[in-house]
């Protein structure tokens, strides 16, 4: 497993308005939650200038690959309907602070990690 940062923002179909107000928020939420249980997503998060209505999140996850990555983020609700798309996937190699994260092994989904506590 490796640590990637995956940046999606806003598509084509995204709406006015900020993430609470788009559709299927609800079912895009339930979906990230479910990839953040399963310990492929680590960490998620909107990045600046995301208050302009306009939405770009950062995610931080545990992944074999690219393909992998593409794969489970496949199935969110957004992709079809293009109100997100992925713009970048970069490997990222963690030097400073992994003890500090909070993040184990998951007994769950071994290779995996969770958020402790």
């Amino acid at each position: 497993m490796s640590t990637f940062a995956v940046i999606r923002e806003a598509g084509p179909a995204w709406g006015d308005g900020g993430i609470y107000e788009q559709p299927g928020a609800s079912e895009h939420a339930a979906f990230m939650n479910a990839l953040g249980n399963s310990g492929f997503i680590l960490l998620a998060g909107p990045l600046a200038r995301t208050e302009h209505g306009r939405v770009r999140v950062l995610l931080i996850v545990n992944a074999d690959d690219e393909d992998e990555i593409h794969h489970q983020l496949a199935d969110d609700p957004w992709i079809p309907t293009q109100q997100l798309v992925t713009v970048s996937i970069e490997p990222w190699q963690i030097l400073v602070g992994a003890a500090a994260t909070g993040f184990v092994e998951s007994d769950t989904y071994p290779g995996r990690a969770r958020q402790s506590g």
